[in-house]
């Protein structure tokens, strides 16, 4: 997977926003609409460009209630993580999950409509998995940056 300057460019507009019409993309980036949904076709067929999504406030949707869960494994096999990855994408409550290194296995981003809907989905999702040795929730108070844009830089010229 490879970009160049004006890719690089394509990038961080639409990361800033993905409904501008290739016309007004391809003004900014230095290109002919066609040439620029050509580009944006490339960079989502190679993996680049991931997906094209609405970030939506949990509140406003009747999801008030947000965690961010560490869970610790009671082994580390790849069989238990496979079958724990699979029940992290499975679940509608979790939000995000992240494989991760350090004192827990996972961390996960989770919203619920109360906090006695966030019980259940513990004692459901944790305390029946005879997998998990452990979690710790942490319940968020406000947050204070939400997206998915990753800074973009050129790579060097092989």
């Amino acid at each position: 997977m490879q970009y160049d300057r004006i890719d690089a460019r394509i990038l961080e507009i639409v990361q800033k926003n993905n409904r501008l019409t290739s016309d007004v993309i391809g003004e900014m980036a230095g290109l002919s609409p066609t040439a620029c949904q050509r580009r944006l076709k490339r960079l989502r067929s190679e993996g680049i460009i991931q997906a094209d999504v609405s970030v939506v406030s949990p509140r406003a949707v009747g999801r008030p209630i947000q965690v961010l869960a560490l869970v610790t494994l009671e082994r580390e096999s790849a069989d238990i993580i496979d079958r724990f990855k699979k029940a992290i994408k499975s679940s509608i409550d979790v939000v995000n999950g992240f494989y991760v290194t350090g004192d827990a296995d996972f961390v996960l981003y989770i919203t619920a409509r109360s906090m006695e809907e966030y019980e259940e989905f513990t004692r459901r999702f944790f305390y029946e998995n005879r997998d998990i040795k452990g979690f710790k929730s942490m319940v968020i108070l406000d947050r204070v940056k939400v997206g998915f844009a990753v800074p973009v830089e050129l790579l060097p010229d092989d």
